[in-house]
């Protein structure tokens, strides 16, 4: 039926394109690198949409020379024939907010673009952005400027620029460097996202070139084996329990497949997508999942009598500990949580997962009683340790005598209103008492810690409990901890607004910073998530000029700027370390909520974000080389 009905009358027009310039982040999330790379994630789901609907087998994503990037599909081809609007239906695709073949069921049964945005937000937001569709034995052309047509349209329809037996559509684009912070695409993101898109369309061909190297970089991925090759890639270095598994169904017209693998590790990664989009938040298909895995391993381990009468069920963590899981569904009508898109809102949506997978297990373990044996081993492992951690955790929230004096533990604030307070978290003792002489005791808490803290991602769970700094944090801070057995972390309880790690700028400051950013993101991520998190920027330099008023400069880039601008000498003051100031330059340059700087912590895509921790602060030595020689150009040196 999609095939036959894709034409100029499926363009549905809802509203006219504006203000997209203006606010971008409504649309893409934000104008900086992530955002700059959704760019192409638009276009690249219309492709993939096409794919859904049988008509495309092969995607080519190209980042040129330039700087643009160009991604063409031999798909149907955008309608180009007359729309009823009196204009061609590519020219309104391209300039009508919510305008696209997704609004109806006829031309797409499941999409990913679901916002129909995604072709004009690009447009917008684009210095230029021209168009090549074949269809019908012909070439059409068009062209815009920062969202407005170049190309005057004869009686409204697109002039043919060429002959073909082909179809599809090719679209180049170059980032409007006025509205983003950079217009350099990031490479490995963009690969990171066409080689997720290729194992969950195992039918599709994506080829990947960059030309902006000077030996160009081609990649094909293909992925035959669909979901089971991603977790296969994903736990490749692991030792697996049991081959992966893999089931598939339908119900209520929802299609779902689920594949999932369970390792030797305490950790839990069970991923959902919807139509193709990533749901970071699960959702109601996760729910689904979750929930049926969950009371099928318990109802096993009653029947093998692995589980006795008195024993309490595995809870879900228990029985998901150490499962890689991915639960794929198609949605004819999918509804999400904000705008976002990162979770499934479909109560239809967790029935559906719920029966097939309960089914489809239920079917794959009477064959397989063996390898069921070996899942509740590893529950039965998880909630034994899961005990013995609760008691830990219970000793250490009871029984640890906490002191909070002038020498060297907390400094706290005055003021109980949580909304007004914040914690410095200052490494070093010089810098601490600073400090505490320079802040303001009514709602600016000090907390000095000693040297570098433990490395949450190499210890054990009971070595981040026994740990002086962290036990001084978690209680300091009020509102528990969260890890992979369960949830003890409150926000409700956090006495502070901000949290501010306040180090020095050197490489130690920074590996400080980025050992206590890894033990928030593991263990309390909601401080990150709801905006807590913050890292001071203290300056650099203090310029003392002959003439003129003293001034700070928090970076080189700073620095160069003043000696272009200012003709006159200076005496320049380099602070090595937050130590070397005195408490009046610490409140004016750091402190001082007036005149300080702050960077806000924030994560745009907490899988990668787990990915990169578990790589730079794991065990693992050689992918973290590999990682910092591919990435070094875009290292910040303190020289």
């Amino acid at each position: 039926m999609g095939k036959n009905t894709y034409d100029a009358e499926s363009i549905t027009v809802l509203e006219g394109l504006e203000a997209v310039r203006k606010r971008p982040g409504m649309y893409i999330g934000s104008v900086s690198t992530r955002g700059l790379n959704h760019l192409v994630y638009e276009i690249l789901d219309n492709s993939v949409d096409e794919h859904l609907a049988g008509c495309c087998t092969e995607i080519h994503v190209t980042l040129e020379a330039d700087g643009s990037a160009t991604v063409s599909d031999n798909g149907r081809g955008i309608p180009v024939g007359m729309h009823k609007k009196g204009i061609s239906a590519e020219r309104l695709v391209f300039t009508t907010l919510h305008a696209g073949g997704k609004f109806d069921n006829t031309a797409y049964k499941t999409s990913g673009g679901l916002h129909g945005v995604g072709s004009s937000v690009v447009n917008a937001l684009s210095t230029y952005l021209t168009v090549r569709v074949k269809t019908g034995g012909f070439i059409y052309e068009d062209k815009y400027e920062r969202g407005n047509p170049t190309i005057e349209l004869e009686k409204g329809l697109l002039p043919v620029i060429g002959k073909t037996k082909e179809t599809g559509t090719w679209i180049n684009f170059l980032p409007d460097d006025t509205i983003f912070d950079k217009i350099r695409f990031k490479e490995e993101d963009i690969k990171n996202r066409l080689h997720e898109t290729a194992y969950l369309n195992p039918g599709l061909t994506i080829y990947y070139e960059d030309k902006r190297k000077d030996e160009p970089e081609k990649i094909t991925f293909h992925e035959p084996d669909g979901i089971v090759g991603y977790i296969k890639d994903m736990n490749k270095t692991s030792e697996a329990v049991h081959d992966v598994i893999y089931f598939s169904g339908k119900n209520d017209n929802i299609e779902i497949e689920v594949a999932f693998q369970f390792i030797n590790e305490f950790h839990e990664n069970v991923m959902g997508f919807c139509n193709n989009i990533y749901t970071l938040e699960g959702g109601t298909h996760i729910t689904g999942f979750k929930t049926a895995f969950t009371n099928i391993i318990n109802t096993y381990a009653r029947e093998l009598g692995i589980l006795k009468d008195k024993d309490q069920n595995f809870t879900g963590t228990d029985v998901r500990n150490g499962l890689t899981a991915v639960v794929s569904i198609k949605h004819s009508d999918p509804r999400f949580e904000g705008q976002t898109k990162t979770k499934l809102d479909n109560q239809d949506a967790l029935k559906a997962v719920s029966k097939v997978t309960n089914d489809e297990l239920e079917r794959y373990f009477d064959r397989n009683v063996e390898i069921l044996k070996n899942i509740i081993a590893c529950a039965e492992k998880a909630a034994k340790l899961r005990k013995s951690e609760e008691k830990a955790k219970t000793n250490m929230l009871t029984k640890q005598k906490f002191s909070f004096d002038s020498n060297g533990k907390l400094s706290n604030c005055e003021s109980k209103d949580a909304s007004k307070c914040e914690i410095f978290i200052v490494e070093g003792d010089s810098a601490g008492g600073s400090a505490k002489m320079a802040r303001n005791r009514m709602y600016q808490a000090i907390l000095p810690i000693r040297g570098k803290i433990l490395n949450v991602e190499k210890a054990s769970i009971d070595k981040v409990l026994a740990n002086a700094e962290i036990k001084t944090m978690i209680y300091a801070f009020g509102c528990g901890f969260s890890e992979g057995y369960g949830n003890d972390f409150d926000i409700t309880k956090l006495r502070y607004d901000k949290i501010i790690i306040m180090a020095d700028a050197d490489v130690d400051g920074a590996h400080i910073s980025t050992l206590l950013l890894t033990l928030f993101f593991r263990f309390m991520p909601e401080l990150i998530y709801e905006g807590h998190v913050y890292i001071a920027m203290p300056p650099l330099y203090k310029v003392i000029p002959s003439k003129g008023e003293e001034e700070y400069l928090y970076n080189d880039e700073a620095l160069e700027k003043y000696k272009a601008t200012h003709n006159v000498s200076y005496k320049l003051q380099r602070y090595k370390g937050l130590g070397e100031m005195d408490p009046e330059q610490l409140w004016e340059t750091t402190l001082d909520p007036a005149r300080r700087l702050l960077k806000r912590v924030e994560i745009d895509d907490a899988k990668r974000a787990s990915e990169v921790t578990e790589l730079l602060m794991g065990l693992e030595v050689p992918p973290r080389r590999t990682f910092i020689y591919e990435n070094a150009n875009e290292a910040e040196l303190d020289v």
